[in-house]
């Protein structure tokens, strides 16, 4: 009944025919707005220095810029691209106005103060206010750390570049980089050859078959039953209960596929009327390169991670049993459902688990710990200025999202919520939430993953830091947090699988406690 309510079900029917046509002029505007956060800026070639222009596409005598171009060495053309992408649209600008108070009018016509009430109505969160709470904590408890990586990224600035020692918001994701590379080093390349898509896959399986009694078997599809021949039907069976579903793994590179690493759900599972269970269909799509002759698919630590990422959501699917489809799985709370994605990337970052699997695909040599806790530490590298930007973020998305009419320009809350949630400078005649493309799916909810984060950080190290392969925390996992899907109101899941109910300090204390250092991994490099 909670997703007719929010719809207008209750309203009488002149008011339902206006929600209608609210949803779909909303339909409309969110179709508008995600085009126009991806269509390039022009400018003309003359006016930009000669040496940049090699970095940007060309069209006749205009430069088109379609990116931030973040990872550039030359800060001139990070400093254009960033100018240039982010200048205003007029005709984007009325879209997102149009868009947010069409969002406003929708929510109080059906009886919440704003879209950001609406919105977060069945959530972790419930409410607006606790999404500030927790925000605002996570910010002053990051404020002493991102202080430290940002003058860490001006010490690297000014070491390279002394002309320029100020750091600018085009810098962050190079000097992070940079950083991260000076101090440990990471070669993809040198990972690689450990992580080839058959021994990842047996490692899963290996992984679901102690935690959960699960075991992944290939099936050859039926004539029509895929799309490419490149796909792969996985049986997910359990030794007692047995097919609990399927995936279906769309997980080559294709020119014409889109390239976005996702789960999505073909059927849902539920509950027939004659007593059976449907089992859910899903799919697991990436973008990883094809074998070749010589040698088979091999991942990036990056691709490893996605891998075992994705695959969270897929078992997600799978061990939801509830009762209709439309809350199955994946089909939960925005802050809930990257939870079992995000606690899969603890699995993957564990030498416990990757000692399983990660072998040579010439040599069966195991991957050396060392690697490991050397990628591992890498990335929390300037972790607490990367978080910090998410916070930035997640707060503008609430602003935009509060009590109407907001009383300024989406502009000037920009300006305004930057100096605040982030600290480095607003560039005048820059507007980037014209480019901030999750507004469409995650409205008032940007906030979600950090949540998940969170939340996924203190089942890790609650219940499987110790034992990653505990088979009793496993099904515990499965009966209080996967079985549910949406069916649950999801700090009860929490609660369950804790065996406490967390309170918005405890969320903001596993996020800010995750980014130390592992001190083994320290002792091992030096």
């Amino acid at each position: 009944m909670f997703d007719f309510e929010i719809s207008g079900i209750h309203l009488d029917e002149e008011k339902r025919k206006k929600a209608l046509d609210l949803n779909v002029k909303l339909l409309q505007l969110n179709n508008q707005f995600l085009a126009g956060c991806h269509l390039p800026n022009k400018i003309e070639r003359r006016v930009l220095p000669v040496h940049v222009c090699h970095s940007f596409a060309q069209d006749g005598d205009y430069i088109l810029v379609s990116g931030l171009n973040g990872d550039n060495p030359d800060e001139v053309v990070r400093e254009i691209a960033y100018r240039i992408f982010l200048y205003p649209n007029a005709e984007q600008m009325r879209c997102l106005d149009e868009l947010l108070a069409c969002r406003n009018q929708l929510a109080q016509l059906v009886g919440y103060t704003s879209y950001g009430h609406r919105a977060l109505q069945g959530t972790l969160a419930r409410k607006p206010e606790t999404v500030m709470e927790f925000l605002k904590k996570l910010s002053d408890k990051l404020s002493n750390r991102t202080a430290k990586d940002f003058n860490m990224m001006k010490g690297m600035k000014m070491k390279l570049n002394p002309r320029k020692p100020d750091l600018m918001p085009w810098d962050h994701p190079y000097y992070s980089g940079i950083l991260r590379a000076e101090r440990y080093n990471i070669e993809p390349s040198l990972y690689s050859p450990f992580f080839s898509l058959g021994s990842c896959m047996e490692g899963l399986n290996m992984l679901f078959s102690q935690l959960w009694g699960i075991s992944l078997y290939a099936e050859q599809p039926k004539k029509g039953e895929v799309w490419s021949p490149d796909i792969r039907k996985l049986a997910v069976v359990h030794e007692k209960e047995g097919l609990l579903g399927y995936i279906y793994c769309d997980f080559f590179y294709r020119s014409n596929k889109p390239n976005q690493d996702c789960h999505f759900t073909i059927r849902g599972g539920r509950l027939k009327e004659n007593g059976e269970y449907q089992v859910p269909l899903v799919v697991l799509m990436l973008g990883l390169p094809n074998p070749t002759r010589n040698s088979p698919t091999l991942l990036t630590p990056g691709m490893m991670e996605n891998l075992f990422h994705e695959m969270g959501h897929a078992m997600h699917s799978m061990l939801g049993r509830t009762r209709y489809q439309h809350v199955t799985g994946t089909r939960c709370p925005t802050d809930f459902a990257e939870v079992p994605s995000i606690l899969m990337e603890y699995f993957a970052n564990d030498y416990r688990v990757v000692s399983q699997f990660a072998r040579h695909y010439q040599t069966g040599q195991p991957l050396p710990k060392s690697m490991i806790s050397r990628l591992c530490e890498s990335k929390k590298v300037c972790a607490a200025a990367d978080m910090q930007l998410q916070v930035f973020y997640s707060v503008l998305d609430q602003a935009y999202h509060a009590v109407h009419p907001l009383g300024k320009s989406t502009t000037e809350i920009l300006k305004e919520t930057q100096k605040i949630f982030y600290g480095l400078p607003y560039i005048q005649n820059t507007a980037w939430q014209l480019r901030f493309s999750h507004l469409v799916g995650y409205g008032a909810k940007y906030y979600s993953y950090l949540m998940s984060r969170a939340v996924a950080t203190m089942v890790w190290k609650q219940c499987f830091m110790k034992n990653p392969f505990d088979r009793i925390m496993g099904e515990r996992y499965r009966r209080e947090m996967l079985g549910h899907g949406g069916g649950k109101e999801p700090m009860l899941m929490v609660k369950g699988m804790l065996q406490k109910c967390p309170t918005t300090e405890d969320f903001v204390d596993a996020l800010v406690l995750d980014l130390d250092p592992d001190f083994e991994s320290f002792f091992m490099d030096s």
